[in-house]
C-alpha cells in the first residue's frame, strides 16, 4: 500500500510542471483574447453604425441598395456572409449553406473562450492541490521554507487559473450574444430574399399564362 501511495505521489508531483506551463500559456492566451475581443468590438460597432438600419429595414425594393453598400474585399465574416446571401446567383439551398458555414465559424471563434472558461479552473485546482502534498511534508518535518514555497505556488496557480477562466467566461457570454444577433439578422435577410424569389417566380408564371 505504501508503494502505491508513493507512486501516486510521484505522479502527482510530476504533473506540476506541465500544469504550470499550461497555466502560463492560458494566461498569455487570455491576454491575446482581450486584445482580439476589443478589436472585434470596434468592428461590430462600425458595422452596426453602417448596416444595422439597412438590414432591419430591408425590403425587396432595397435589396440592391444593401448589396451595393457592402465593400468588395471585406474581411468581416458577417459582411462576407451577407454579401454571399445577397448574391443573385444564390438559391435557398446555397443560402442555407452559407448560414451553416457562418455558424461553424462562430463556434470556432468561441472555442478558445470555452476552453479557457472550462480548463482554467481545472488546471488552477490541480496547481493548488499538487503542491499541498510537499507543503504538508515540510510542515511535518519543520521545514517552514519548503512549506511556504509550495503554498506560494498553490495560491499563484489558483489565481492564474481563475483569471484565465474569468476572461474566457466573459468573452464567451458577450460573443454568444453577438453571434446570436447576427444569425437572427442573416436569417431575416434570407426570409426577405425568399420572398423576392417567390414574387419573381409568380410574376414569371403569370407572364407565361398571358402568352
Amino acid at each position: 500500500m505504501n508503494y502505491i501511495s508513493d507512486v501516486l505521489f510521484w505522479i502527482s508531483n510530476g504533473l506540476l510542471v506541465p500544469v504550470v506551463v499550461l497555466l502560463i500559456l492560458f494566461f498569455l492566451r487570455s491576454l491575446l483574447l482581450i486584445g482580439n475581443f476589443f478589436s472585434q468590438y470596434l468592428q461590430i460597432r462600425k458595422e452596426d453604425r453602417l448596416f444595422t438600419t439597412k438590414v432591419e429595414t430591408l425590403t425587396p425594393v432595397t435589396v440592391e441598395e444593401l448589396r451595393s453598400s457592402i465593400p468588395a474585399n471585406t474581411k468581416s465574416p458577417l459582411l462576407g456572409c451577407l454579401a454571399g446571401l445577397l448574391d443573385p446567383a444564390r438559391d435557398d439551398a446555397h443560402r442555407q449553406l452559407l448560414l451553416s458555414d457562418y455558424e461553424i465559424a462562430a463556434d470556432k471563434d468561441l472555442g478558445i473562450s470555452k476552453t479557457l472558461s472550462k480548463m482554467g479552473p481545472m488546471l488552477g485546482l490541480m496547481g493548488t492541490l499538487i503542491p499541498m502534498g510537499p507543503a504538508l511534508v515540510g510542515l511535518s518535518t519543520g521545514d517552514i521554507g519548503s512549506m511556504a514555497y509550495n503554498m506560494q505556488v498553490a495560491f499563484a496557480t489558483t489565481v492564474v487559473g481563475l483569471f484565465s477562466a474569468a476572461i474566457g467566461f466573459i468573452t464567451l457570454q458577450v460573443k454568444q450574444r453577438w453571434y446570436t444577433r447576427d444569425l437572427n439578422r442573416l436569417e431575416f435577410v434570407c426570409e426577405v430574399l425568399a420572398g423576392c424569389d417567390g414574387n419573381g417566380k409568380s410574376g414569371t408564371g403569370t407572364g407565361e399564362e398571358d402568352l
